[in-house]
């Protein structure tokens, strides 16, 4: 059986439970189409070692796709994120307690790296399903951006999709409020789209400012 790698991170910030992890747990062992079945893993939320489980993720495993998600306070929508950047620039320390500042995600890498997920699909399959999604042009600069980077680098020209969605705080304050049972099955969607959309729709996804 062919394996779909699904992650998600741990509380950080001084938070109790982070939902991208709580959401992507529950898809544990979900099968897809073709055989393929969803392997959940959580990540730790530090610089130092996220990429590097991730990696070891990736060399257990051998998935044919991996999506890695993570926590978007203040955000309202399920992320399709597009672009990854190397560029560490943390806000706040992270779970380890370093708070890299204008540093390589990887010494030497390309500026950036794109999604080979078809995320205006899987925000439309979403979307359908009246779950609130939409594409994002910015991972940030933090542990979620640096997961997302390493994962696109490690990947390069392997035909393996990958990407990052990030996901709200449903535990927050976020308006419109998501739910957990919403967004665990806006996930499963999203997933089941990517898997089954070997090419990416042209349709608008793109922001003003």
């Amino acid at each position: 059986m062919q394996t779909v790698l699904l992650t998600g991170f741990e509380p950080f910030d001084q938070d109790p439970v982070n939902p991208s992890w709580e959401a992507v747990r529950r898809l544990d062992g979900v099968l897809l189409e073709g055989d393929v079945q969803v392997v959940a893993r959580r990540l730790p939320c530090a610089f130092a070692t996220a990429g590097e489980c991730l990696t070891q993720l990736i060399d257990e495993l051998h998935p044919v796709m991996v999506i890695a998600t993570g926590l978007a306070p203040g955000r309202s929508t399920i992320s399709m994120e597009r672009v990854a950047i190397n560029i560490n620039d943390a806000r706040i320390p992270d779970n380890l307690g370093e708070q890299p500042i204008d540093t390589a995600v990887v010494a030497g890498g390309p500026a950036a790296y794109f999604t080979t997920l078809p995320i205006k699909a899987m925000v439309k399959a979403v979307g359908k399903a009246g779950i609130a999604a939409s594409v994002s042009q910015t991972a940030g600069t933090f542990v979620c951006n640096q997961v997302f980077y390493r994962l696109q680098h490690q990947l390069a020209g392997l035909g393996v999709r990958s990407g990052f969605i990030h996901v709200p705080d449903v535990y927050g304050a976020c308006q419109p409020p998501m739910v957990l049972s919403t967004l665990v099955e806006g996930l499963r969607i999203a997933v089941s789209a990517a898997w089954q959309t070997p090419m990416d729709i042209v349709e608008v996804g793109g922001q003003v400012s």
